[in-house]
């Protein structure tokens, strides 16, 4: 359930962030997006993925 969440989750900040990103396709911006979207799929892979103890 974790994952799935995570995952619709990050379904919903990648659609957010690409309607910005096409809407408002500045050099910048699309920048902050990238390392936005990489910041957020690393976490949610390290995070919903890990082994649990």
């Amino acid at each position: 359930m974790d994952r799935l969440m995570a995952t619709l989750a990050f379904l919903v900040l990648l659609g957010f962030l690409g309607i910005l990103g096409y809407f408002v396709p500045s050099p910048d911006l699309l920048g902050v997006i990238a390392l936005t979207l990489g910041l957020a799929g690393f976490d949610m892979l390290r995070s919903a993925w890990r082994k649990k103890d």
